[in-house]
């Protein structure tokens, strides 16, 4: 699907969206029984709008179907998300190089202004978590690589399962939008293997904040 243009929710791509942006915004956790008339009603949808969208979440790994439960959102478990941010390192990093080099001035100032606007999110951590996204998907689209872009769409998709955002966790909100204001710096100093560490770092602190919310989750 393309950026900018967004599916009607009654289509099986609007449904698709729709569903996916429930798991990312932790409405729709692992584990949940995925029915479709209850999901119909929940979205004001028909059931085959829905059905079509169960059947394209499963292919990708994001729904499962469990004997006698019926559809389920999957999970992840700690080595795929291991892998997972091993990856958005290296992906993330990328990105952010290719920004430096190819973002317009507009798109540097647009990744300002996010910068700007978080800092007034911290007590929000699930806006903060819903502009992270905007974030991070600005960056990628201002690297001019379709192939990369197409990658990154991917691993956002797979994102979607992890339980809650680790921006919830203790000063991990703030140093997040330090972490971006240091990208956007060094994207807009044009200087790509600054810009790259600093999207890498990211990761890293990001990876290490899921790691002390999945100890958390465990320990509660």
């Amino acid at each position: 699907m393309s950026e900018g243009v967004r599916p009607g929710r009654s289509s099986g791509a609007g449904a698709y969206e729709l569903l996916l942006e429930a798991m990312e915004a932790g409405t729709l956790p692992a584990g949940t029984r995925l029915r479709e008339a209850e999901l119909a009603e929940r979205f004001g949808i028909s059931r085959t709008p829905v059905r079509e969208a169960l059947k394209r979440l499963e292919a990708q790994g994001l729904v499962l179907h469990e004997p006698h439960h019926g559809a389920v959102v999957a999970s992840l478990d700690y080595g795929q998300m291991t892998e997972l941010y091993h990856m958005r390192e290296v992906l993330e990093g990328t990105a952010a190089g290719l920004a430096a080099t190819h973002a317009t001035t507009t798109e540097i100032e647009i990744l300002r202004e996010m910068v700007e606007r978080d800092r007034g999110l911290l007590k929000d951590p699930a806006a903060l978590a819903a502009t992270n996204r905007s974030f991070h998907r600005q960056i990628r689209l201002s690297a001019r690589n379709r192939f990369l872009n197409t990658s990154l769409e991917n691993m956002r998709i797979s994102l979607a399962l992890l339980a809650r955002t680790t921006l919830a966790t203790p000063e991990r909100g703030a140093e997040s939008v330090e972490e971006h204001a240091a990208i956007v710096a060094a994207i807009e100093a044009r200087d790509a293997a600054r810009a790259e560490e600093a999207a890498r770092r990211h990761m890293r602190n990001a990876f290490k904040a899921r790691i002390r919310l999945e100890h958390a989750d465990g320990q509660g």
